[in-house]
């Protein structure tokens, strides 16, 4: 049963898009979407991922992905890191030169990626309901290729994120930080005029693909 799961993924959906999020934003991007996660944040907007799928080889993702031609490839969820096939497949994408990102929740060793793949890394803040999953270890292993991203959810989480960027140090540890508003529920300009009062050293960001497409899956 190991074997199998090492050779095979389950796949919730592989589509072409624009990146929503991270450094990345608006470039046209493949996303494989693997199924499955151990965390049940309040604000998920990808539940439809916790279950179902089908099992895909590795070589049919291959051969989806580069169907759509592209230059750069997500690997998300759920959570990614739960299948043992991810570390294969980031593998595979690499060799196959296109540019990888993983998108993790942060609560499982992220030093098993590849280490061209850019891991755009979440901190879970308390308004998720999910911040004792955070595995601060991983900190450690970040480099300055990779990204940490806060989904804020009121000025409690705003509060206690800026706290967590003095304490651990994170100015200049990763390409770039990142806070978000969590869709419908902080607004964008008031997350923008706390940034801007304390002098952040962040990069704001909203979820591009929401206002384009709103939850459509697959967009």
């Amino acid at each position: 049963m190991q074997q199998q799961a090492a050779e095979r993924l389950r796949i919730t959906e592989i589509f072409y898009s624009l990146q929503g999020e991270s450094l990345s934003s608006g470039i046209p991007t493949v996303f494989v979407r693997l199924t499955g996660c151990p965390l049940r944040c309040q604000y998920c907007d990808t539940a439809y991922a916790f279950h179902g799928g089908t099992w895909h080889s590795l070589a049919e993702v291959l051969t989806e992905v580069a169907s759509h031609a592209p230059r750069y490839v997500t690997v998300t969820g759920g959570e990614p890191l739960a299948q043992p096939a991810c570390q294969p497949l980031l593998r595979a994408l690499c060799d196959a030169n296109y540019q990888v990102s993983l998108e993790t929740s942060g609560a499982l060793p992220v030093a098993v990626a590849d280490a061209r793949v850019v891991r755009i890394m979440d901190i879970k803040t308390p308004g998720s309901g999910e911040q004792d999953k955070n595995l601060w270890d991983n900190l450690a292993v970040l480099t300055e290729r990779d990204q940490l991203k806060f989904v804020i959810c009121d000025e409690r989480d705003y509060q206690w994120s800026v706290e967590q960027l003095h304490r651990h140090r994170l100015e200049g540890r990763v390409a770039e930080l990142l806070f978000s508003p969590s869709h419908d529920q902080l607004s964008p300009r008031q997350l923008a005029d706390w940034i801007l009062r304390d002098h952040l050293p962040v990069r704001m960001q909203l979820q591009l693909h929401k206002l384009i497409w709103g939850d459509e899956p697959g967009r």
